[in-house]
């Protein structure tokens, strides 16, 4: 595998981690290229450029000509930096440290994300945490931001949309670009120079005003690093692909072609990236095909196709728009499953018996035709009317996946069933309703099958049992045995002692009592929680706490397994046209099916790391678009009342969430009135000092709509009974929404 160029800023880092775990000697760039696999000229400059900064800086010492060792010292450290909403901030240095505290008049020039060099504090006791301060930026996370701009007569400011950056941009009158007072820009960062307040920037481009939709989506996509399109020449080889299958590929690959097959997808898919397949053998078991895409027969290693799919490593779905790991040829056309179409795939077969037990396994290449294409609603239909088309079929698979889900209950898979907000959107991307995406039967049913290949997957490729067997049958035939077993796993970590307690205390108040003695009975005793609150006042806050009490879930080649759900090996193998760790793993399972190495554990790993990044940055973006369109649905509303359910309460306010569209909102706690209420942050709520008025964390409420801030995407609400104003029924609503309608001329 081609070494992918690494941003400079991961190379600080790494040469920094080498150089610390072998901190007894010293090393010249060539050594140093070899161990971290830098096998070109252009990486090999980056490196040197990379030790001479470092030394500059004081991380390391040139210990002789050419040769560089790290320089000791416990009064200082290297890490990443993440800004509080208060401008206070912590600096994550190690995976077993402690955080350290920055103060918000310590963080020097440090921006959100930068890698900085940080100055330590002797500690006064041993009960208090770490703190320090940034002496230096070693490496910028970004250069570009978004904010809207103030326009003075001599000069201009840029305030930034983040809530973590807490300075505005100094922006020179011939820096403009044209933008006018108000507007939405994107700045690039030119300088800051030592003693001054505020950065100066340069506007690079020039959104629109705010609040308007294609101004808010591009502006997110700016924010995020997002591309709006491909370059050319990635489109142009996009088009060069060879999309005929020939019979001498066809002759490569297990036919499955007259084998009943579907796909079941969203309403509005259009890359259908994995099928299932059905059929009675004689021996009574039920053979099931989970047949993925096969990218990897387009998307060779090392091309142009390749590096844009490595930068990109996810797709991304906003509000009203798909921004795709892959070009459309590929993602909708040639590798999407489309129906009464011969597709290459690669696929994971399993005989099963009338239990779900697995009785044998398969892995390989295939080429199939999909003869249907399902939605979840159609398939939804079928389960519960009994009728429609291929219904024994769908009822078979749909008895074998609740068997595969009470086998991972019974292992301990945690099961979280939170609803998706989505919005219905007009021709000009305004949202005109709420709707929620639930999970059913349907999506159970493809949910299960993909996880029993994700996970049967994982273990073939890691050597857990399904490898471990096949160096058996190597064995047993004469053939070698299968080299060193690389795999990226998905994992999730088991949840902190700390958490947990913080999870279960919180339960008792409501009367829940939570087992939190070992693994298995903490997922037990979560997944009971979340039955027992279903429909109760505290449901939503108690789901959301337990979700906060889970580590994030991350790519690796270093496995723990996956503990939410309940898995020693668990990988993602199903969807390569949307995700670049699962395009990894199938080249991984295609080495070790030929007995080869595809790729070393160092590349594969920082390959691992950049993913988990990006999906963290896509998941943002995504959560920051449906946040505009929620306050964006709600400014018509302004004034009506509705129900709610308090869904956080903080020393600043109280969080209120709108039962019919789950639309949460602010009430400040100095606008609280009619008394002087007192903040008890034990119990989460607000007590009235005089009159025992009570606040509490999951109470329901009624509130008015004060206030929709499309520049901050923040709803501010108030308690209707303080307000004193009358509910709006829901006729008048309607007649407002009609009449709303006719303005805009729909």
């Amino acid at each position: 595998m081609s070494k992918n160029k690494k941003p400079q800023r991961y190379l600080f880092e790494e040469v920094l981690d080498f150089l610390k775990h072998n901190d007894s000697k010293a090393f010249n760039y060539k050594q140093l290229g070899a161990a971290m696999e830098i096998n070109n000229d252009g990486e090999r400059l980056q490196l040197i450029e990379a030790l001479e900064a470092l030394k500059k800086q004081g991380f390391v010492i040139e210990k002789e000509t050419g040769k560089y060792q790290i320089k000791e010292s416990k009064q200082y450290v290297t890490g990443t930096i993440d800004f509080t909403t208060q401008a206070t901030a912590f600096v994550v240095f190690s995976e077993t440290e402690d955080d350290i505290f920055i103060p918000a008049k310590r963080s020097k020039d440090a921006l959100q994300g930068d890698l900085v060099k940080v100055f330590l504090f002797p500690k006064r006791s041993s009960g208090r945490r770490k703190e320090g301060e940034v002496v230096e930026v070693i490496k910028r996370a970004k250069t570009d931001f978004v904010g809207t701009i103030k326009i003075t007569p001599k000069f201009a400011f840029v305030i930034p949309d983040s809530h973590k950056i807490h300075v505005d941009f100094f922006i020179r009158s011939s820096d403009i670009k044209g933008a006018l007072d108000g507007q939405k820009v994107l700045i690039k960062l030119k300088e800051w120079k030592a003693g001054e307040q505020n950065p100066t920037g340069a506007v690079v481009e020039v959104f629109g005003f705010p609040g308007q939709h294609k101004t808010e989506m591009n502006a997110i996509m700016a924010e995020y690093g997002l591309p709006e399109h491909f370059p050319d020449a990635v489109e142009y080889e996009a088009k060069k692909i060879l999309v005929q299958i020939t019979e001498s590929e066809i002759s490569k690959r297990r036919d499955f072609r007259r084998i009943t097959t579907f796909t079941i997808d969203p309403v509005d898919a259009k890359d259908f990236d994995d099928a299932l397949s059905i059929e009675k053998l004689n021996t009574g078991l039920w053979e099931i095909g989970v047949h993925i895409a096969d990218v990897t027969h387009y998307l060779k290693t090392g091309t142009i196709l390749d590096k844009e799919a490595v930068d990109r490593a996810t797709s991304v779905y906003l509000v009203d728009r798909v921004i795709p790991m892959l070009p459309e040829v590929l993602s909708n056309f040639v590798c999407s499953l489309r129906p009464n179409e011969e597709k290459l795939c690669f696929s994971a077969v399993f005989q099963l018996d009338e239990e779900g037990q697995i009785h044998n396994e398969w892995f390989g290449k295939t080429i199939i035709n999909s003869d249907r294409r399902f939605t979840y609603e159609e398939v939804q239909t079928i389960i519960e009317t009994k009728a429609g088309d291929y219904l024994n079929e769908i009822l078979v698979l749909d008895k074998l996946a609740k068997k595969l889900r009470d086998e991972r209950t019974k292992k301990g898979s945690i099961f979280f069933d939170k609803a998706e907000v989505k919005f219905h959107l007009d021709e000009e991307g305004n949202p005109v309703s709420v709707f929620f995406k639930t999970q059913k039967d349907a999506h159970k049913l493809i949910e299960d099958f993909m996880l029993l290949a994700n996970r049967k997957v994982a273990e073939f490729v890691g050597g857990g049992k399904a490898g471990e067997q096949q160096n058996k049958n190597n064995a047993k035939n004469n053939k070698k045995q299968d080299p060193k077993n690389v795999c990226v796993y998905r994992v999730h970590d088991v949840p902190s002692d700390e958490k947990m307690q913080e999870l279960s205390g919180f339960a008792a108040r409501f009367g829940y009592q939570m087992n939190i003695g070992n693994k298995q009975n903490i997922a037990q005793s979560i997944n009971k929680l979340l039955i027992d609150v279903k429909n109760k006042k505290e449901q939503s806050m108690i789901e959301l706490l337990a979700v906060r009490s889970m580590p994030k879930a991350i790519y690796t080649t270093k496995n723990v397994g996956h503990y939410g759900l309940g898995f020693d090996f668990y990988t993602h193998f199903t969807s390569p046209i949307r995700r670049y760790p699962d395009v990894l793993v199938h080249r991984l399972l295609e080495a070790k099916l030929a007995h080869k190495i595809y790729s070393n554990e160092d590349e594969l790993e920082f390959l691992c790391k950049h993913s988990s990044d990006m999906e963290r940055t896509a998941a943002e973006a995504e959560r920051a678009s449906v946040k505009y369109k929620q306050v964006e649905f709600m400014k018509d509303r302004i004034g009506e009342t509705f129900d709610g359910v308090i869904s956080g309460v903080t020393e600043w306010g109280i969080y209120v969430e709108i039962v019919e569209n789950r639309c949460e909102g602010m009430i400040r706690s100095r606008d609280l009135k009619g008394d002087q209420f007192i903040f008890d942050g034990d119990n989460y709520r607000y007590i009235g000092r005089n009159s025992n008025k009570i606040y509490g964390l999951g109470d329901n409420v009624k509130i008015i709509v004060k206030e929709a801030d499309l520049v901050k995407k923040q709803l501010s609400y108030g308690f209707a009974d303080m307000e004193g104003k009358r509910s709006v029924s829901f006729e008048e609503k309607k007649t407002k929404f009609i009449d709303h309608k006719k303005r805009r001329g729909r």
